[in-house]
């Protein structure tokens, strides 16, 4: 059976920055660490869930609140799970970037297009140097937009942007749905030329995601809906730190998350230990690409480059690039325009003088 490994009252908690809760009652707040058998569950997520966040950790008797905050798993044990087929290292040679982040946008509005407008506004941001155009998580198989017509009529315009650039394009379709049905529209978004396919994970589950990675030849985008109600409260549920391991463990190649800034209610730290589960040692599973997100435009790219301290993240702005005043192209432009700021160590402000979509985007975004 599972046994107590280690106990110790704790004066803070180090994920959320807040002092333990205590009453007048003499209440107390502690940290323990439980080994579990993995042979009574085996590599299986819902089995593995059962044991360390059912019935017998949060129904404890005198336990009012409880929150897993992390899961170490023995090297034999966590390489029986699939992990990433691309990775970070893979998407770069797959995508042809190098040296630098990725350039994602979401395409905008979020819902209410129909696919030929849709596609006309990701072709722009293609043609100004968007890597990857996406839906919104909103966006799903719709009958005023179905997702083989959007996703055919984009695959022609990221056609027509490689051969303008001689970059790759790809266009990210959201193929979240019933389980029963993540299959089939993995295959029609692969058919109608995606090159990547996005899931809500923890809305559709992550054995289905897990299920999906086996079936799937293209890199799996993991959106976070669903995590906050799970994450959010300090004292009780499934940290986000968690969550994001285990999206990476069944299979997801990237992994948008909260990124900083009030808007996404996360602590740097928070997006730090997000990040972290990205790319931490997991016996031999490959790293994922980290995207953090939330209200990011090309004002944003130099203080995420400067926190993450590393390239190889995504950035994945919405209005940022599809709301510049200059149109998608100009919004696109914008964040390629404050990479080369950033490479050569100059201030967008006085990048800006001789750039003039990154001046719009300073002009419009310049509070975000």
């Amino acid at each position: 059976g599972a046994k107590i490994l280690d106990l110790k009252t704790v004066q803070g908690d180090r994920h959320v920055g807040l002092k333990p809760p205590r009453d007048d009652i003499g209440s107390s707040w502690c940290e323990v660490k439980i080994a579990h058998p993995h042979i009574n569950f085996g590599p299986r997520i819902p089995n593995l869930l059962t044991a360390a966040a059912g019935e017998g950790a949060f129904f404890s008797p005198g336990i009012t609140v409880i929150k897993l905050i992390d899961i170490e798993f023995p090297e034999h044990f966590i390489n029986k799970f699939p992990g990433p087929k691309y990775g970070t290292a893979g998407l770069r040679k797959l995508m042809n970037v190098h040296d630098r982040p990725f350039f994602f946008g979401v395409v905008k509005p979020n819902i209410g297009l129909e696919p030929r407008d849709f596609a006309k506004l990701a072709g722009d941001a293609w043609k100004g140097g968007l890597d990857i155009a996406k839906d919104d998580e909103m966006l799903s198989d719709v009958s005023w937009s179905p997702l083989a017509e959007r996703t055919r009529l984009c695959a022609i315009e990221a056609k027509r942007a490689e051969d303008a650039t001689g970059e790759k394009k790809a266009f990210l379709a959201n193929i979240t749905d019933e389980v029963e049905e993540l299959i089939k529209l993995h295959d029609v978004a692969v058919k109608n030329g995606a090159g990547m396919v996005m899931v809500n994970v923890m809305a559709v589950g992550l054995s289905a995601v897990r299920m999906l990675r086996n079936h799937s030849f293209v890199p799996i985008v993991a959106h976070f809906d669903c995590i906050a109600p799970l994450s959010r409260l300090p004292f009780h549920g499934i940290s986000s730190e968690l969550l994001t391991k285990f999206q990476r463990i069944v299979g997801c190649d990237a992994i948008i998350m909260p990124g900083f800034g009030k808007r996404m209610k996360t602590t740097d730290e928070e997006v730090f230990s997000n990040v972290g589960s990205c790319r931490l040692k997991l016996g031999s599973l490959k790293e994922s690409l980290a995207v953090p997100g939330g209200s990011d435009s090309a004002v944003t790219l130099p203080l995420m480059y400067e926190k993450l301290k590393t390239k190889d993240f995504g950035i994945i702005p919405g209005r940022g690039v599809f709301g510049h005043p200059m149109g998608a192209e100009a919004g696109a432009k914008s964040l390629r325009q404050a990479w080369d700021a950033c490479c050569k160590g100059v201030s967008l402000d006085v990048y800006a003088k001789d750039h003039a979509e990154l001046a719009a985007a300073i002009k419009e975004f310049g509070g975000v």
